[in-house]
């Protein structure tokens, strides 16, 4: 059988403060959304710059993470992977493509502390979130030791 893989890794910069809701079934989900820049140098020497907009969903108790400890224009970096969908409204169908995370990691700068959180894995989550990984005080020493 052949290997896939869908796997996505952001470090960017929250355009707006997480938005929280609860579905139906009472899980919590935060909306959240990153941008991500690159420069570049064009053939005339003219600085360019593009940002890209990426909408990110953090389900359980890492939404709860999520709402209680982020805000508008804090640097994290995202793990998950890409979830495509669409809706219909008024006889339009709107197309989107999310980032499910699995694992979120409060970016500071130099010297101030850095933290992680993850979702439990699917075959570990229940009703109670257990099989969460636990806050780590070194997951990062700065941007710089990150392993990419």
């Amino acid at each position: 059988m052949a290997r896939s893989l869908n796997k996505v890794q952001l470090i960017g910069n929250l355009g707006r403060d997480p938005e929280v809701r609860v579905t139906s079934s009472g899980t919590r989900v935060a909306s959240l959304s990153v941008a991500t820049s690159r420069e570049w140098t064009d053939r005339s020497g003219q600085k360019q710059e593009k940002t890209e907009w990426h909408r990110v969903a953090c389900w359980d108790k890492l939404a709860e993470v999520c709402e209680r400890y982020l805000q508008k224009g804090d640097r994290v970096y995202i793990e998950g992977s890409v979830e495509y969908r669409q809706s219909e409204q008024d006889g339009q169908v709107r197309y989107f493509t999310d980032i499910r995370a699995r694992e979120m990691i409060m970016l500071g700068g130099r010297g101030e502390r850095s933290d992680s959180m993850s979702s439990p894995a699917p075959q570990q989550r229940n009703s109670a979130g257990s099989g969460m990984s636990d806050l780590t005080d070194d997951a990062l020493a700065g941007e710089d030791d990150l392993p990419f």
